[in-house]
């Protein structure tokens, strides 16, 4: 019991890290264009940190905790894996690198459980069930280059969109029409009816539908493309004092909504691990055990239909913490992604937001842990490519990219040498 606290407790200090480690994803953008100061910016992302409680369910955290058999493996896998992490998070943090916080998790994870029982506990890959999406670290490490790319051509189109939208022409109007039209049928046919919500937080019909948290995340991605869509529509009989004030509300809206994807994404991956604990716990220490209530924890299978499990203070404790490490900024690296690797202004701001925040929240839905780093460093990417390809500073994102490559083998092997380290001692 006294590894298992201490291993919980090391993951919620590796989530305050990753807050303050991350939150210049969030906020770089809005500190450098000066709609806040960095201390409005950390107080703002903190709170929609948080308030991703509310809105995302467990799909990356159950991913997570999959990365290697719990059957196969036991604590001292997993204290290994986040005192890794936790070195090389501490590592990039000091040195100003944007690194993935999330892939450092999982490659020590992955890195320990391999160095405590070989590559074959470690789950490479697993097709989707019914045509759906695959999984596995194989699938992770593939978003590695898939969402950076997703986020910057997300970032582009919009670009090209909006830059044309401010062009006194017909087309670009007929388009965004079009586009609107076609979100709210979309959006309207991802809900889910009262009849189907399996745990309905209200006795009015109408509440539980509008509160169930995967309806709150589409009802956001609507709320998203309609409000750039009404900008896109008008940004033509704006001047440039009305459409850069626009702008800069606007900025409001997309650091707010990559926010809360950041606190969604990240919190869930320590979910992940403090669940693969619980589990690990459970099964070494003898399944006829009654276990108390804060220990409830069933890591789903859907081969057997079996659905997550997991008590309400861990997902509260992970989100509450992410929440107080944003709150610490992380000023190193708000300087090299709001300003080192391309001028930004409340335009690129904006669309590079809203193309992070959608990326999120779609990867987030099949279940994908992805970088956020990755994702609005490829977003931000995109818009500069928009201006002109030297608008990106590529010595600087080389350098990212090398980084983020190095990310997982670096963490699995740093992780292989402190599970022999702490094996030798705790046995």
């Amino acid at each position: 019991m006294t590894l298992l606290i201490i291993i919980i407790v090391l993951a919620l200090i590796f989530d305050y890290i990753n807050g303050f480690h991350d939150a210049a994803n969030a906020i770089a953008t809005v500190v450098a264009t000066k709609v806040l100061s960095p201390l409005q910016a950390v107080i703002w992302a903190a709170f929609f940190n948080f308030l991703a409680y509310f809105v995302f369910g467990f799909g990356v955290a159950d991913t997570v905790a999959k990365t290697a058999s719990t059957m196969d493996i036991n604590l001292v896998v997993i204290l290994a894996g986040i005192i890794a992490a936790i070195i090389w998070n501490l590592a990039t943090w000091w040195l100003g690198i944007p690194s993935s916080s999330s892939h450092t998790l999982i490659g020590g994870f992955a890195g320990a459980a391999i160095a405590h029982a070989g590559f074959g506990v470690v789950s490479w890959y697993k097709e989707g069930k019914d045509g759906g999406m695959p999984s596995g670290v194989l699938i992770i490490v593939a978003f590695i280059v898939l969402a950076p790319l997703l986020g910057a051509l997300i970032s582009y189109l919009m670009s090209i969109w909006l830059l044309n939208a401010s062009k006194k022409s017909i087309y670009p109007k007929l388009f965004t029409l079009a586009l609107m039209a076609l979100t709210i049928w979309y959006v309207a046919g991802q809900l889910i009816p009262f009849e189907e919500i399996e745990k309905p937080r209200f006795d009015s019909p109408f509440w539980s539908f509008v509160f169930e948290k995967h309806n709150i995340k589409w009802f956001i991605v609507a709320f998203i493309i309609l409000s750039i869509s009404i900008f896109a529509l008008i940004f033509s009989s704006l001047n440039l004092s009305q459409s850069n004030s626009a702008l800069k509300k606007m900025q409001l809206l997309s650091s707010a909504a990559f926010s809360l994807g950041h606190g969604g994404n990240d919190s869930q991956k320590v979910m992940g691990i403090i669940a693969a604990a619980v589990a690990v716990y459970i099964h070494t220490t003898g399944h006829g055990q009654v276990m108390p209530e804060w220990l409830n924890v069933v890591l789903p299978d859907e081969d057997k239909g079996i659905k997550a499990e997991m008590p309400a203070w861990i997902p509260i404790a992970c989100y509450s913490v992410i929440a107080a490490g944003t709150l610490s900024g992380g000023w190193k690296i708000i300087k090299t992604m709001g300003s080192k690797i391309t001028k930004v202004t409340s335009f690129e701001g904006v669309v590079a937001e809203t193309a992070g925040a959608l990326t999120l929240y779609f990867t987030e839905h099949f279940k994908v842990p992805v970088s956020t780093t990755h994702t609005i460093t490829g977003s931000i990417i995109g818009v500069g490519i928009t201006k002109r390809v030297s608008a990106v500073r590529w010595g600087v994102t080389v350098s990212l990219i090398w980084a983020w490559v190095l990310t997982i083998p670096i963490s699995a092997l740093l992780a292989a040498i402190i599970y022999y380290t702490l094996s030798v001692f705790v046995g």
